[in-house]
């Protein structure tokens, strides 16, 4: 089946489906910055609430099985947010994937394309709800109900709860809210993290309080200090908060760093900008990538473990991964336990090889996501120089065509994306391993979020002079 074959396939099941969709329509006119603050604080407000708001039929697993996809889906165990951002996520990755692999082409340039495409990934998504609600609701919570009409429901649950975000999502990218969905959900659910580690009264193992701020007030109260610094058991510390706040710094002081290519206009004469080539240029995509993938075998491990090697007493099993038999999620030997991190000192003490191992695995492996990324994503040097000229703009000393502006982006990119990524698995191993307040990858997503946040809003100002160039510099 060619390209075209599949572009158009693809193009008639839109057209048929199209009629029967429910949308929710753009507002008639741009709206004012309050009024779509206004509209993403209820987005917000209903998704928390639905965060909050148990699943009814469903009896607690013995482990969490997305324990590992809670902080990237914005999820919540046995909640109507089971499966969070997770369908939405999946579909969008699957389908820019394949546009960015050109298996379908589609013309972003060209409204009614970008429409088809928009629509086609709603459609999918709507697959997506279906079948993993039905999976994990039979696999996870089917085994503790006896009643198959509870599970029907249970599952129409998380189907009808997975359909409300998604309209959540579409609502705030339709233009009644600001950014999206998505990011607004990501960024709550850890900045909650963050917050319960800082403040939660609730009592912890060590006889304090988890959050730090109360357990500091407790221990000068007492009169011993002497365990503020470091605490066993992954408990907040002041270690873990002044860890927490360097990793923000970096972050927020890499994300600035950049390489700015002069532009001019073709169409507004005198207008001169910038294109920024940042040093994070593949964002936080193939962190993402490697988390979901690393993830994903973690718990193929488990459920290979748990048929064929229970007691941990075959040769072959034990080299994939052994585990805890009294606590299934915990990985105590083969390769399976050294592609997960040991999560605080006390565990790194215990075995040093391990973090090492893991923070090495980790950076390359965001490396190798980095590279495909750049090349599926549609951020390779040809992409970059084609949406270049699609906006009407040229590199002074450079003729207007796609080789001489592919060359000198040939020179910035495959290595921006390199260090990049270098720099952003670095960091999300060893903020993993030594245990940052909203894990590694959270905080890497939150501060990727915030800064696209900024970029918005310098966008939205570029748009009312040049609105194809703000376009252009939305995506960089």
């Amino acid at each position: 089946m060619t390209e075209g074959t599949v572009t158009t396939i693809i193009r008639s099941v839109v057209k048929k489906a199209e009629p029967y969709l429910p949308q929710v329509p753009k507002p008639k006119r741009k709206l004012s910055l309050q009024t779509r603050l206004l509209w993403s604080s209820l987005a917000l407000l209903i998704y928390m609430i639905m965060g909050q708001t148990p699943l009814f039929g469903a009896t607690t697993p013995q482990f969490d099985f997305l324990a590992f996809a809670r902080v990237i889906f914005a999820s919540q165990q046995g909640t109507l947010v089971e499966l969070g951002i997770g369908p939405i996520v999946t579909a969008g990755l699957l389908m820019q994937l394949l546009k960015g692999s050109e298996i379908i082409k589609f013309d972003f340039t060209k409204p009614e394309e970008r429409g088809v495409f928009q629509t086609a990934t709603k459609l999918v998504t709507y697959v997506v709800i279906i079948a993993e609600a039905s999976v994990y609701g039979i696999a996870v919570y089917g085994p503790g109900i006896t009643d198959p009409s509870v599970l029907y429901i249970l599952i129409g649950q998380l189907m009808a709860a997975s359909i409300i975000i998604m309209f959540l999502d579409e609502l705030v990218q339709k233009g009644w809210g600001l950014g999206s969905g998505i990011s607004l959900f990501i960024m709550a659910g850890v900045a909650q993290q963050i917050l319960w580690s800082l403040f939660s009264p609730l009592p912890a193992g060590d006889g304090g309080t988890i959050g730090i701020m109360p357990y500091i007030g407790q221990s000068i109260s007492g009169g011993d200090i002497s365990n503020i610094l470091f605490r066993s058991n992954q408990l907040p510390s002041i270690f873990g908060l002044a860890l927490t706040a360097g990793v923000l710094l970096i972050l927020i002081y890499t994300q600035g760093m950049k390489i700015e290519i002069p532009i001019v206009s073709t169409k507004y004469r005198g207008f001169s900008a910038v294109y920024p080539i940042k040093l994070m240029y593949v964002s936080n995509i193939p962190v993402i990538l490697a988390t979901a993938l690393t993830a994903n075998a973690v718990f193929l491990g488990q459920m290979f473990w748990a048929n064929f090697n229970p007691r941990n007493n075959n040769a072959f099993m034990n080299i994939i991964g052994q585990f805890d038999p009294t606590s299934p999620s915990t990985p105590i030997g083969g390769i399976i336990y050294y592609i997960t991190p040991p999560r605080g000192l006390d565990l790194v003490a215990l075995d040093p090889l391990r973090a090492v191992f893991y923070v090495l695995f980790m950076v390359g492996i965001v490396v190798v996501f980095g590279r495909l990324w750049v090349e599926l994503g549609g951020l390779s040097p040809k992409s970059a120089a084609k949406n270049l000229l699609d906006a009407d703009v040229q590199v002074p000393g450079f003729r207007r065509s796609n080789q001489p502006i592919e060359s000198l982006l040939e020179r910035f990119i495959p290595s921006v994306t390199i260090i990049g990524s270098m720099i952003l698995g670095l960091l999300a191993g060893v903020s993993d391993v030594l245990g940052v307040f909203g894990s590694g990858i959270g905080i890497l997503l939150m501060v990727d979020i915030m800064i696209n946040y900024y970029n918005q809003l310098v966008k939205e100002q570029v748009e009312v002079v040049m609105p194809r160039l703000g376009a252009l510099l939305g995506r960089t």
